[in-house]
């Protein structure tokens, strides 16, 4: 007569069990990679629909279709969490056009501290900031009141892939210097660590005027 195995019962409502928990878990974690997944998928469609934008406005600027553009730019600057640096580039440069010079200024200025002398648009960059000061000048002259700016303050600034900023206040020498009459007065810079750098928090911070010294 041959042995029979049985499994007592409450032994195998246990297994039941174990075995729903462990599909159960299966399944939200396929869940999870799919919810992940399509996030990610929406994450680029944006990315992707926002450089169509920016296209857009470039052509635009290019064709003096200045408001369009503006209107391309602000979309833009409106949908991203931080500004890549070419767009400061391009809505300053745009900003001129539109005769709004203090906001011109401030973009541009933006590229340039970003990017040095070395960027893409570097040169046509403090050339187009040179002619919006010299027209911001004239309007300060004669009291000109300009409709509302829309300032580089007002959003965080993309670094770049390194997050990293030659600090504008000391030029990146993490030395500040006084001229005096005889003598030069020289002071550690109280912003930039010891090689002259900010992160880019520290960057967006201190353009705000929210960049605590440090200690």
């Amino acid at each position: 007569m041959k042995n029979v195995f049985k499994l007592k019962p409450g032994f195998c409502r246990i297994l039941v069990l174990f075995a729903l928990l462990f599909i159960s878990k299966v399944t939200l974690a396929q869940d999870a990679a799919r919810a992940e997944e399509y996030r990610m998928q929406m994450e680029q469609a944006k990315k992707a629909a926002l450089h169509r934008e920016l296209d857009s406005g470039i052509f635009y600027m290019d064709n003096g279709q200045h408001e369009l553009a503006n209107a391309k730019f602000v979309q833009v600057l409106n949908n991203v969490k931080s500004v890549p640096s070419d767009l400061t580039y391009y809505f300053g440069k745009n900003s001129f056009y539109l005769g709004k010079y203090k906001q011109s200024i401030d973009w541009l200025n933006k590229y340039i501290q970003l990017k040095g002398t070395n960027g893409q648009f570097s040169e046509d960059a403090i050339k187009w900031k040179k002619l919006a000061e010299d027209e911001f000048l004239k309007e300060k002259n004669v009291a000109v009141k300009k409709a509302e700016e829309v300032l580089s303050m007002d959003y965080d600034i993309d670094c770049g892939p390194g997050g990293k900023v030659v600090c504008p206040v000391c030029k990146g020498d993490h030395v500040i210097i006084k001229r005096g009459a005889f003598t030069n007065e020289y002071r550690t810079c109280p912003y930039c660590d010891e090689h002259g750098i900010l992160t880019c928090d520290e960057y967006n911070l201190l353009v705000r005027g929210q960049l605590k010294p440090r200690q």
